[in-house]
């Protein structure tokens, strides 16, 4: 599985910009004012703690020009999903960018949420913590196809392997039908582009997407439903059909 990118100086730039501010604050008193102070036995020790203060200036500077970057980049994420308007624009993002607006959707949802960075196509995305609550993400910004079981399959074996509570696996179109029997008994969430749709509604500080309109029928009007083809050379395969049939035969 991808490493992390967990660097010191990435997690100052995902975190909110007073971290930073705070961190430099802690790093410049601890190094220059608390250890050079510190008295002990072995004066090797005691040589190294005052000498220490002679960089922290330094060491706080540089956590302290983290903080700009990191409230930028909050600032950007929080506009790129209140931009929002269609699963289309959902789309149309950057697999990275995709992320983020996953990660800011549930960040203002309370969770505290850890960026992964680790490519665009493999292993855990995202961490989601709430409480004793441990979740992990998979994001998967398909356009032409459909997520197939092989990717839930893979998921259950991250979710059996961690200690976390649950594995949330989201797209921006649908599931196949065996991905959703699959992870129906386990605790895996889909959630398609839909979802993800009104996921990102909820949380936009003025809602900018509109209502979801539902498919009907252009014969009679019904709802169109998504069905399964039980047999013939499509068998497996799923399919739009009006949901008045057998009155109405109309599918596509």
């Amino acid at each position: 599985m991808p490493r992390k990118n967990t660097s010191f100086a990435n997690l100052l730039f995902q975190a909110p910009w007073w971290v930073s501010v705070i961190t430099a604050a802690i790093t410049y008193v601890v190094m220059g004012q608390v250890l050079p102070s510190v008295e002990t036995d072995n004066q090797l020790i005691n040589m190294v703690f005052k000498a220490i203060a002679i960089p922290a200036p330094y060491f706080a500077i540089f956590i302290l020009l983290i903080a700009p970057f990191s409230f930028f980049n909050s600032r950007r994420k929080a506009k790129q999903l209140d931009a929002q308007k269609s699963i289309e624009t959902i789309r149309q993002l950057h697999w990275r960018n995709f992320e983020e607006l996953v990660a800011e959707a549930y960040r203002r949802q309370g969770y505290r949420v850890t960026e992964g960075g680790f490519g665009a196509d493999g292993g855990i995305d995202l961490e989601l913590r709430k409480g004793e609550e441990r979740m992990l993400v998979q994001c998967k910004q398909w356009k032409a196809q459909k997520v197939g079981v092989s990717v839930v399959r893979e998921m259950f074996g991250v979710l059996t392997a961690s200690n976390a509570d649950k594995v949330i696996v989201i797209c921006s179109g649908k599931f196949t039908q065996q991905a959703i029997d699959f992870a129906s008994d386990k605790t895996i969430e889909l959630l398609s582009g839909n979802d993800l749709l009104l996921l990102v509604k909820d949380v936009q500080a003025e809602p900018n997407i509109a209502p979801l309109q539902q498919a009907s029928c252009p014969r009679c009007g019904s709802e169109l439903v998504e069905r399964q083809a039980k047999r013939g050379t499509n068998a497996g395969n799923t399919f739009l059909g009006c949901s008045s049939f057998p009155k109405c035969r109309y599918t596509e």
